[in-house]
């Protein structure tokens, strides 16, 4: 994932744009194995280049900050930190805003993946704050995505009061954008959808997933930006479902979740350690078994 290896088949120069937008897709489609072995390819090449020309050093970013955020999705937090790492160098480097505040949002994740949520809080509005934000689409966006990381930070050291001020802050900028979506190489996407997207998982961390399946009955899941985030849709609504302890609409929101992409349903450790839970919890079904199964979450 971070260019360590050999590869005879790497892109020219000439070819690394193009070949960055189809690891983009990849992402978004959750196509992750064509995704594993593209970004090295990118990476590697990214390296070779002069460190000169700004234009290569924003494709280098953009696939570090790529590679961070699959390695966000899978769990790998070492690795994921050195990714963030490099891209906040590069994006630095190349003194390319937004790609800075994106290094940024990834460095909060992290922070709060490993349980600091005020260090993880500081770092999303600290970067939200930076002035190369307000000058663009999408810089405004960016802040938006910003904003809506520090909820989730504020979400998950029990503040339910400030989540949902700063949700509603990040929804007004969605809004402001008139009501499509930026930055669809981001986080992601930046619409109201995705807000509300994150709504759902917010209301969860805060421990109310009554209040996580009201937010998510009030999403249209195909008004999402892209696979992955519908995908990420079912599977916050079945973790909603498996507290409320509705079992059977939990296991048809997980499947509905693989259906769309097996990938992501089968490559998430949250995921599979759910499947894990509803098998050792309760009564099992051919359906519940043939699932964990498929996403090697038998226990």
């Amino acid at each position: 994932m971070l260019g360590i290896g050999q590869d005879n088949q790497l892109p020219s120069p000439a070819q690394l744009p193009a070949e960055l937008a189809r690891a983009h897709t990849d992402f978004h489609t959750c196509h992750y194995t064509s995704l594993a072995l593209r970004l090295p390819r990118l990476i590697r090449v990214g390296h070779s280049l002069s460190s000169d020309d700004s234009e290569h050093l924003i494709v280098l970013g953009q696939s570090y900050l790529l590679a961070t955020r699959m390695l966000i999705k899978l769990d790998e937090q070492q690795l994921g930190w050195m990714a963030a790492d490099r891209a906040r160098q590069v994006a630095e480097a190349a003194e390319h805003p937004l790609s800075v505040a994106e290094a940024a949002r990834n460095l909060a994740v992290l922070a709060r993946r490993a349980g600091w949520e005020e260090q993880a809080l500081s770092i999303a509005l600290n970067a939200a704050d930076a002035p190369g934000l307000r000058a663009s689409r999408g810089g405004a966006a960016e802040r938006g995505l910003l904003i809506q990381s520090a909820a989730y930070s504020a979400a998950r050291s029990g503040d339910g009061a400030g989540m949902r001020e700063l949700t509603d802050e990040a929804a007004a900028i969605a809004d402001g954008l008139g009501g499509s979506t930026a930055l669809r190489d981001h986080g992601g996407g930046f619409s109201p959808a995705t807000v509300q997207l994150h709504r759902i998982s917010a209301e969860f961390s805060t421990g109310d997933p009554s209040a996580a399946l009201a937010a998510a009955r009030a999403l249209p899941p195909q008004s999402l930006p892209s696979l992955e985030r519908r995908a990420r849709y079912y599977a916050d609504v079945a973790a909603a479902l498996a507290q409320r302890g509705r079992r059977e609409e939990c296991v048809r929101a997980l499947l509905a979740a693989e259906h769309l992409a097996p990938q992501e349903t089968h490559s998430r450790p949250a995921v599979r350690s759910l499947i894990s839970g509803l098998l050792l919890s309760g009564r099992t079904t051919p359906e519940l078994r043939a699932l964990a199964a498929r996403a090697d979450a038998l226990p």
